[in-house]
């Protein structure tokens, strides 16, 4: 961290810190852990353990008379060095070891603590059948990040302490236990089996890790080192298909990172109800049981293989290259995105990569305008864990790919071989990777850094384009709007970058061809407002600005809807072909219906085609549904349930008879079928007065509910997504609240709790008490992502009650990501009372009018077109 930055609040952006926010910093160190060793008896029926932990500590310093060590809810026996017993004192968060003898610097200690540990609270987890769910597994699995660890043995834990570590475990015999580096011994004792694992690399305590459990081991391997997938036995065909490309990750990451996977084997272990989708514990990741595909789920999702690399790619950035304070943690998390987008590119090609980037900065642009701004780097705040959020994963992603644009792809590589090469099995802040970028390149990339890293937010850039036919110039405006006139402070928001625009033409052969190059020109935009000349010989057909869209910021285009139809159709950047049909849309009118609907029908790029229909339904004219229907015999699952999604939007009940049979038939995609299920509960609940509507859709989803099981239960969450729409039905809210109970199945279960929240504003002030108990009754569960789902239930509903059951849960939460939650689902709930019946009946009235408009502006739009074609 170069300096302070205390984020404040402005009339746009919620403040991130809240109240009790302060700096961290790491704790002085008394000096190097050199190997912490685990000695584990675990009792499993009984959810506890007992055992060791030696630490093995070499003081910087002679004299210490006291260690401070992290160490929450154990039961700690004694403290003992070379036998001798030493005098302690614990409070239930740190044990303070009061040493007989003062340090000496360079003298080993080497520290025994004897403890045991019965129902954890965090950091080690035990799964276990229960009434409820009587075929769960039984399992252990621990979660270090980002300080749990001290919830199963004391250490000193934080990022900063890199050591060599081991791990000794005894668990009944039939249960597998794996842990970090390689297994240097097990025997089987009576009816237990002792398993006993060395990590001969240094890394942090975080990232230490044990997973026990009934697990079938399939081996593949890379280059001699095993490679391992742990998984319950009857899921092997699913772990292939899941992880099996993990050797060619391992081979493209080694090469790219300019470093040999550096540890004696790399294991993805499964395990069920994990907190997370992947942790990347040293050698041996952890995931949620959540990602493993069947055949048929493997259609059209890709965020199991987008998993994978990412877990596998921490192996180098964050186990390797450790951070040394979690406000670096995006040096970490955001290359870990960034190997998202670049394995895609590797698989799948440059549109697809690019596509990928899209949506990334989407995530992060999102929370950004709806949660708060903040600079990625920050050591102000409560929690760690409140830094893991979609600035630190997507924008730190973003960054990346900006430092390559500035660099270039060779640059770039070197630059990040050095980084690797230069603080291999170190610990590094974001000044590292500043250093290493300058050492292999010349380049100070601190400019950017300060505008992307340092500070919140991204350029917001509104541009705007005319063509002077007797100068042959070109005139292009840029306004950077993210700067506000009224805020005396806006020049320090302005971005200073370099962008190239480029101009286009249609091609001279088949006009469905795209060009491939363009005329291209690269401006510096540094100030409020800017104008740009540009001599060219013809008129251009389209104007491409920011060439491959590689930096990070939002764009509105103000061109004429020729041009934009020009881009759309010629521009060889999916990313620009987007934005033209985002701003067509924006202009309306039947000339836009008709580009945009072909290119639904011929963009060669599915994600163009996805967005399309996106874009189309935000045209208010009857004939958008002719040009979305034909979008439902796409090849692509994927641009099928952009199509289901927007005819939901229109509301129709013609758009309700297209889908109706689509959900009675199926699809070969899960999640097609699941969209269209939520959709034909969208469109219904329009039509609430037509009371046989509402009753054969709710026995049709109730059909699907009854019938079709699967993957992840995605379909059966489709239909109470439909059911939740339905928000003045009696009867959806039934069927709804049965789906919250014990022994539903978890994804479903969790998808029900959501929905209550969602059909809640239109409920009878009974059923919203009914909700609301359930809710509270829900909020008491431990199991965290039971709690996440209460909160996002919570704070959709419209009632005051609502913020106090969100501030018990805030009270008694013991995770910080749910506290921190349901603090801000206040705020939210609080914002919406008051004002909402009011608003409400002018959104209807409003609804009103627009479809009153949409019917006339489509007969005129068309009676225009009719008269257009005679004088032809």
């Amino acid at each position: 961290m170069l300096n302070f930055y205390f984020d404040t609040e402005t009339d746009t952006h919620k403040s991130f810190e809240l109240p009790g926010a302060r700096p961290h910093y790491n704790p002085d160190r008394p000096g190097q852990v050199e190997h912490i060793f685990l000695d584990l008896v675990l009792d499993i029926p009984n959810q506890s353990f007992q055992g060791t932990c030696t630490l093995h500590l070499n003081p910087v310093r002679s004299g210490i008379e006291t260690l401070i060590l992290d160490a929450v809810n154990l039961e700690i026996q004694d403290v003992k060095i070379e036998q001798n017993q030493q005098e302690f004192d614990y409070d239930g968060e740190q044990l303070q070891i009061h040493l007989r003898q003062p340090t000496t610097v360079n003298q080993l200690i080497k520290l025994v603590i004897s403890y045991s540990v019965t129902h954890p609270q965090r950091g080690l987890y035990f799964i276990s059948p229960s009434k409820d769910y009587p075929n769960k597994p039984i399992q252990v699995w621990t979660q270090g990040e980002d300080e749990d660890s001290r919830f199963w043995f004391p250490c000193f834990d934080y990022p900063g302490q890199l050591a060599t570590s081991e791990i000794r475990v005894q668990v009944p015999k039939q249960y597998l236990a794996i842990s970090n580096g390689e297994l240097i011994h097990s025997e089987t004792k009576g009816k237990t089996k002792i398993y006993h694992w060395s990590q001969k690399q240094i890394h942090p305590t975080y990232l230490m890790t044990l997973a026990v459990g009934e697990f079938a081991e399939i081996k593949d391997e890379w280059n001699g080192i095993p490679v391992l997938y742990y998984v319950e036995k009857n899921r092997k065909e699913d772990a292939l298909r899941s992880m099996g490309k993990t050797p060619q990750m391992l081979e493209f990451f080694s090469q790219y990172f300019g470093y040999s996977y550096p540890y004696p084997k790399y294991a993805q272990v499964c395990v069920d109800d994990f907190i997370f989708g992947g942790m990347e514990n040293t050698s041996t990741t952890l995931l949620t049981d959540r990602c493993l595909l069947d055949e048929r789920a493997t259609l059209d999702n890709r965020n199991t293989e987008s998993l994978v690399a990412h877990e596998l790619a921490h192996q180098w950035f964050g186990d390797l290259v450790v951070i040394k304070h979690w406000s670096h943690a995006w040096i970490k998390e955001g290359m870990a995105t960034y190997t998202e987008v670049l394995w895609t590119e590797q698989q799948y090609g440059k549109e697809e990569a690019a596509y990928y980037r899209l949506n990334q900065a989407r995530n992060y642009f999102s929370e950004d305008s709806s949660r708060y701004r903040r600079p990625i780097v920050t050591h102000i705040y409560r929690e760690a864990i409140e830094l893991y959020d979609r600035h630190l994963y997507e924008k730190g992603a973003c960054v990346y790919h900006l430092i390559r644009t500035e660099l270039g792809d060779e640059l770039f590589q070197k630059a990040i071989q050095t980084f690797v090469q230069d603080n291999a099995h170190k610990t590094v802040e974001t000044i590292d990777l500043l250093r290493a970028l300058e050492k292999s390149t010349g380049s100070n990339l601190l400019p950017l850094f300060d505008q992307y890293v340092f500070r919140g937010g991204h350029p917001e850039y509104k541009v705007s384009y005319s063509w002077d036919n007797n100068s042959k110039l070109a005139k292009i405006t840029i306004k950077q709007t993210q700067a506000k006139d009224s805020d005396k402070l806006s020049e320090q928001n302005l971005f200073d970058l370099k962008i190239p625009i480029g101009f286009g033409y249609k091609p001279d052969k088949k006009a469905s061809e795209i060009p491939s190059t363009l005329k291209i020109f690269t401006v510096r935009v540094h100030e409020r407002e800017q104008t740009f000349y540009f001599p060219l010989e013809e008129k251009p057909a389209f104007i491409s600005f920011d060439v491959d869209n590689n930096i990070l910021k939002t764009v509105t285009l103000d061109y004429a809807i020729a041009e934009l139809k020009a881009q759309l159709q010629y521009d060889p950047d999916p990313i620009s072909r987007i934005y033209a049909a985002k701003a067509l849309a924006k202009k309306g009118g039947l000339e836009a219906v008709k580009a945009l609907s072909n290119a639904l029908k011929h963009d060669k790029f599915w994600g163009v085609r996805v967005e399309v229909a996106k874009q189309l339904i935000r045209v208010k004219l009857d004939q958008v549904f002719e040009g979305l229907v034909a979008g439902l015999t796409d090849d692509d699952a994927r641009v099928r349930r952009a199509v289901i999604n927007s005819l939901a939007k229109l509301k129709t009940t013609e758009s309700y008879q297209v889908l109706k049979p689509l959900l009675e038939k199926g699809d070969a995609s899960y999640l097609v079928e699941a969209a269209t299920a939520t959709a034909v509960g969208e469109i219904a609940a329009t039509h609430s007065e037509d009371k046989h509507l509402i009753e054969q859709t709710i026995k049709l989803l109730k059909s699907v509910l009854k019938e079709r099981e699967g993957w992840n239960e995605v379909v059966r969450s489709g239909a109470i997504s439909g059911l939740s729409k339905m928000k003045t039905s009696e009867d959806a809210l039934n069927v709804i609240l049965k789906y919250t109970a014990p022994g539903i199945p978890q994804a479903l279960r969790l998808t029900a709790i959501r929905a209550l929240g969602s059909i809640s504003t239109g409920q009878t002030p009974t059923n919203t008490e009914r909700i609301l108990q359930r809710l509270e009754e829900l909020s008491n569960e431990t199991f965290f992502l039971t709690q996440v789902a209460v909160v996002a239930s919570l704070e959709q509903m419209e009632t005051p009650k609502a913020m106090d059951v969100l501030q018990s849960l805030a009270d008694q939460t013991l995770d910080g990501r749910v506290r921190r939650r349901a603090e801000e689902a206040i705020q939210n709930v609080q914002g919406k009372i008051g004002s909402e019946p009011a608003l409400k009946k002018l959104r209807e009235e409003l609804d009103k009018i627009k479809k009153e408009n949409q019917d006339l502006r489509s007969r005129l739009e068309t009676l225009e077109a009719k008269s257009k074609s005679s004088k032809h």
